[in-house]
């Protein structure tokens, strides 16, 4: 099935503002999307995005012919595909043509090493840190630090031990930052100068802690997670100095996100915010550390839905369009009732649809179908003809054709 080639373009723009359509998106869009892609920088990501893998395939060994004929694009898609099912087969067939690739090409293709990624992929990435591109070395270098146990992460375990350490007491952690970046580390991916313009001992810092595997430092202070988060960071020069705990929490909530840990994660986000008590002014919230939606990426579906609930129950739609964009769809009952009710909230509180936008236009695809009799309520209680009843009523009849669809699906 192929959308009208005079489509894909829009197709690639609304995958490109919302990223949870993307793997849909440019399967839908086929050789074409990638072809754009090649052509335009906006729709960069689809070259980076793996399509969902066809349920039929042919075993022919001629199968590798896209991988020595096709496009780059389909070059793309044919190794990500084969990384999936045979992930050594993927990497020898990288590995044959490897030294005629161009950078650009080179970076993409190393990209599509995420998928079954192993120790079995260690020895060809420790070669690639050697790479004339650094953007190649950098990529290969965090493929590295996501292995446990790699050469490279041991490396960095051993420079995150001398940057952060547990004072005499355990009261508080001392940090004290690398003072060069050497040949090494460059070596490794960490780039002597930052990009964003931050000092360069808290960026050399930031890249040591993130790339170090986290095990290290429950295994080295014997605290948990929780623990570690909650102890006062100070400077080992001046120990009543709190100027590196950003950094620190920062640097973490990076590894988290590439290590996948869910414990990490967990801690880094903090409790779900709690609603105060009547009369007790201000709702409690957590102290979020890093992009908030990328550690709830890392949670279980069930509890991302919930900890989004809880948010919105204190916050709000307002705050909450990249959360939402990290859960499940559809959404679970729970999370649906909390952002139908936040809307309810938004409406009487005299503010316009249209300043919620982002989240509405999430609902008509991602709410449960059985919140349908509820937001048709809305719209019946909402002042006639107003911007709110007929934003209700437009997202109610989605809903009921969502609905509908599904039963018929089921039915077949």
């Amino acid at each position: 099935l192929r959308p009208p080639a005079a489509l894909v373009p829009g197709l690639l723009d609304a995958a490109r503002a919302r990223s949870e359509l993307r793997p849909d998106a440019v399967a839908l869009a086929g050789p074409l999307g990638r072809w754009l892609a090649e052509r335009n920088p906006d729709w960069r990501f689809v070259l980076r995005t793996t399509a969902p893998e066809p349920t039929e395939r042919s075993d022919d060994p001629a199968d590798d012919r896209p991988w020595h004929e096709g496009l780059f694009a389909e070059r793309v898609t044919h190794l990500t595909l084969l990384r999936r099912r045979d992930p050594a087969a993927g990497l020898e067939l990288l590995r044959g043509t490897w030294s005629t690739e161009r950078a650009e090409d080179r970076l993409l293709f190393l990209d599509a090493l995420q998928d079954g990624l192993s120790p079995a992929d260690e020895p060809f990435l420790e070669a690639a840190l050697g790479d004339r591109s650094k953007n190649v070395r950098a990529t290969a270098a965090e493929l590295l630090s996501t292995l446990p146990g790699s050469a490279l992460a041991e490396r960095m375990a051993e420079r995150a031990r001398a940057a952060v350490r547990l004072a005499d007491g355990g009261t508080h952690l001392l940090v004290t930052p690398p003072a060069e970046c050497d040949e090494r580390m460059q070596r490794d991916g960490i780039a002597p100068k930052s990009p964003t313009g931050r000092g360069e001992r808290a960026w050399w810092f930031g890249e040591v802690v993130a790339a170090a595997p986290l095990a290290l430092w429950q295994r080295s202070t014997g605290l948990t997670p929780e623990r570690l988060l909650g102890l006062r960071v100070g400077d080992s020069v001046d120990e009543t100095s709190s100027s590196w705990a950003d950094d620190l929490r920062e640097a973490w909530a990076r590894a988290a996100v590439r290590q996948h840990d869910a414990d990490w994660a967990r801690a880094l986000l903090g409790p779900a915010p709690v609603p105060p008590a009547r009369g007790a002014g201000r709702a409690r919230s957590p102290r979020v550390t890093g992009a908030p939606a990328k550690l709830l990426a890392v949670l279980p579906p069930e509890e991302r839905a919930a900890w989004t609930a809880a948010f919105i129950e204190v916050h709000g739609v307002g705050e909450a369009f990249q959360l939402l964009g990290a859960c499940a769809t559809p959404w679970t009952p729970p999370l649906s009732t909390a952002v139908v009710t936040a809307l309810a909230r938004a409406a009487a509180s005299g503010a316009y649809p249209w300043s919620h936008s982002g989240v509405l236009g999430m609902t008509e695809r991602a709410l449960a179908p059985e919140t349908a009799a509820a937001v048709e309520e809305l719209a019946a209680e909402a002042s006639p003809d107003s911007a709110w009843s007929e934003t209700f009523a437009r997202l109610a009849g989605t809903l009921r054709f969502r609905a509908a669809m599904l039963k018929e699906l089921d039915a077949e």
